[in-house]
């Protein structure tokens, strides 16, 4: 068999990394079940055009967040669904990159920091294209919005063909796709690079302590939080790395949002493989449109290539972030484990992956899958990526997982997440061993993510929602 016609077996045959069946048996489920409760929490969240993460912390469009909330939303209505991720996509920037944060006029500036006035997307975002007609942030987040769209797709294909919805979104995509592998590409080694912790969407990881440590943060008094109003100060990051990350972004911004090495420059595991991800995603939106995608996932196989190549850390079992300063960052975090959804991942690799996340460092005493090293020196179950659970980090392991073979623990991990979304009230994160809620409640991925992982579990008592239905929820 040539090299095309392997890639194109490939292509028809790497479904299953997209929405992979569970093998758990339905359950009771009833009109007080999982799929209301979190149906309630997105109709609440929803704004008409796209979804809050959370209406008092974070009341507007944030990026990854959307791409995670239409994966859940494909279950009650794939119109909505589309619509999230078309708003998102409106506010691209002409350079290709989507930005981490679409901001809703009708907010006041003073509800959340930093605010537009502090991005100032549309006048030193200028050079970048960044648009005129909406303000936005000029830093990304990790890049999983075309696996979104694909999983949109299959949730109403015919909807979607008759909308045009993967013909519309497919440019936009493709161009995210060449910015990332062209303009942060910092390191010269084929993977794309975050230029600021909140790109990578684990923002105070313990990952990002030693490269932070030589930034100079902004003086306290340049600027005031608006977190700490909604949210316990022992939950969320210091008052130092928050100086930290303001540094970071002004910087950036007073150079027009250009791409070059700066004080912070670092090629994370789990940006990279959503990236993979989600260029075997655009392969199969390409051939849904008639194209080839032979291309695209020739490109993902090259950068699995570079992902082992410079971020696999085989004595420790884990991917590592590397400081293109400082090199590779000997820190165990969540990020190092994601790579088990890339489909082409060596075998060993994934079974050395198996064995970290069951071991030690995140499985001992716990079910649900921790942030960060339990054994680390700064390991903290209740502060903000520095232990605590997510429900995307568990959601993509739990995809992860099944591509491998691991049904068993794909299954464990999904209910696990289910559980403590439940019990929580959909909080924004929990502490590992306790599943205490941390952050906000009624957090909009974390309802979507557990309403996708339990319609797979329990596929029987699933379906979408009326118009009539969602217009009722949104009103209450």
């Amino acid at each position: 068999m040539d090299r095309t016609a392997q890639l194109t077996a490939h292509a028809l045959g790497s479904g299953i990394a997209y929405d992979p069946p569970s093998t758990r048996a339905p359950g009771p489920a009833g009109p007080g079940s999982l799929h209301v409760r979190a149906a309630r929490v997105l109709a609440a969240n929803w704004t008409g055009v796209s979804t809050v993460p959370s209406r008092s912390l974070y009341p507007h469009q944030w990026s990854w967040d959307s791409a995670f909330i239409a994966i859940g939303l494909r279950h009650l209505s794939p119109l909505r669904a589309q619509t999230e991720l078309e708003t998102l996509l409106a506010a691209q920037w002409a350079d290709g990159r989507i930005p981490h944060i679409v901001f809703n006029p009708s907010v006041p500036l003073d509800a959340y920091f930093p605010s537009p006035d502090f991005w100032r997307s549309s006048t030193a975002g200028r050079a970048a294209g960044a648009p005129r007609t909406v303000q936005t942030s000029g830093i990304v987040q990790p890049p999983v919005h075309a696996l979104a769209a694909w999983l949109v797709h299959l949730a109403d294909p015919g909807l979607s063909r008759a909308r045009g919805f993967l013909a519309t979104v497919h440019p936009r995509l493709a161009a995210w796709h060449r910015y990332l592998l062209h303009r942060r590409d910092l390191g010269g080694g084929g993977l794309a690079c975050v230029v600021h912790p909140w790109e990578q969407g684990m923002d105070n990881s313990p990952c990002w302590d030693a490269p932070l440590a030589r930034v100079a943060p902004a003086p306290a008094r340049s600027f005031q939080r608006a977190d700490l109003d909604h949210g316990a100060a022992e939950d969320r990051p210091t008052d130092l790395d928050y100086g930290r990350y303001v540094r970071l972004a002004a910087d950036y911004r007073d150079a027009g949002y250009a791409d070059r090495q700066r004080e912070f420059a670092v090629e994370d595991p789990a940006f990279n493989a959503l990236l993979i991800a989600s260029e075997h995603a655009l392969a199969h939106i390409a051939q849904e449109l008639g194209a080839a995608g032979t291309a695209r996932h020739a490109r993902a196989e090259r950068l699995t290539a570079a992902l082992v190549e410079r971020l696999w850390d085989p004595e420790r079992e884990i991917f590592l972030c590397r400081d293109l300063r400082g090199g590779p960052i000997p820190e165990r975090g969540v990020s190092g484990l994601i790579p088990l959804i890339v489909p082409e991942l060596p075998g060993e690799i994934a079974a050395a992956l198996v064995r970290t996340l069951s071991g030690p460092h995140f499985g001992t005493g716990t079910h649900l899958v921790p942030s960060y090293d339990l054994l680390g020196a700064a390991f903290d179950p209740h502060r903000y990526w520095r232990g605590p659970a997510w429900a995307n980090t568990g959601w993509l392991l739990e995809r992860g997982l099944r591509l491998h073979g691991e049904r068993e623990r794909a299954d464990a991990v999904g209910a696990a997440v289910v559980e403590a979304a439940d019990a929580t009230g959909f909080a924004e994160y929990a502490a590992p061993y306790t599943g205490e809620a941390c952050g906000a409640t009624g957090f909009s991925w974390t309802a979507a993510l557990a309403l996708d992982l339990h319609r797979r579990q329990h596929p029987a008592h699933h379906g979408q929602l009326s118009h009539r239905q969602l217009q009722k929820m949104d009103k209450s």
